[in-house]
């Protein structure tokens, strides 16, 4: 059985660090790497299928047509790798190894051994944890982690780091309907949970582990006209997950759950 890491791609045809990717994932042969092309505009794609050219029985990808944030690449991907029976955890990473594979593995590893059902980075740690942040980032992030506590009612520190990994057993339970939010969707991740297993039992079946590594790197997607309104989803998302029933708002806005199949036109698989 294989963890199956998901990567959404948009535009990171000069990021990706193809030897990396394609080192790790032959070198560990119970790791299978999805990549999620957000309907990229340069030639990720064609980076995507060189790299696996060179590793096939390792490499899957799904193309998304058009862009559509990365909540809906990760759902695709963890709907793809769900099908696939060799598969038994799931988890997302990004494409820019800002969290780099030996801190996955590690998450990996305490979701086996403590027998969680989710476990996720932070980048909270200190000590002598590497985490390299921009400053007013740090501010803005902190004020939004605020925010994000209220919502939520646990005590999460850090709920937007980009590398967790998951059962797949929850798969059904987090990513049957599609997310509000493109961007914010780890924090309706926690609230899906929260509302499936109960307040008192989530924070006893996920781990939140700090990371030995995380840097910024520049050039992010997350665009300044998209932090401004954080402020404006989160409180659509506390609305509609705590005021209204949250199932049929979603169907309301996206139209109904969403299914992969290679005969889509919205969606196409290189497996």
């Amino acid at each position: 059985m294989k963890t199956g890491i998901i990567i959404p791609c948009y535009n990171e045809e000069k990021r990706l660090d193809q030897e990396a990717f394609v080192s790790f994932v032959s070198q560990n042969e119970d790791y299978h790497l999805c990549f999620v092309n957000d309907g990229s505009k340069d030639n990720t794609l064609d980076v995507l299928h060189k790299m696996k050219e060179q590793a096939p029985d390792a490499i899957s990808i799904v193309d998304v047509k058009k862009n559509s944030g990365k909540a809906t690449a990760v759902r695709a991907g963890a709907r793809f790798l769900y099908n696939e029976s060799y598969i038994s955890s799931i988890g997302f990473m990004d494409a820019d190894l800002s969290t780099d594979f030996r801190d996955f593995k590690d998450l990996v590893k305490t979701m086996k051994n403590e027998n969680k059902i989710m476990v996720f980075g932070s980048r909270n740690s200190g000590g002598n944890s590497k985490i390299e942040r921009n400053f007013m980032r740090n501010v803005f992030s902190k004020f939004i982690k605020q925010f994000i506590l209220l919502i939520l009612g646990m005590p999460i520190r850090d709920t937007q780091c980009g590398a967790k990994v998951f059962t797949r057993d929850i798969v059904p339970v987090v990513y049957q309907e599609a997310f509000l939010s493109k961007w914010l969707f780890d924090v309706e991740i926690f609230l899906r949970l929260k509302k499936h297993l109960g307040k008192d039992n989530v924070m006893k079946r996920i781990t939140e582990q700090p990371l030995m590594r995380w840097v910024h790197v520049d050039d992010s997607k997350l665009g300044t006209k998209d932090a401004l309104i954080i402020p404006s989803k989160l409180t659509q998302i506390w609305f509609n997950y705590n005021l209204l029933n949250t199932d049929n708002s979603v169907r309301e806005i996206y139209g109904g759950s969403f299914e992969m199949n290679t005969a889509s036109t919205e969606y196409s698989i290189a497996a």
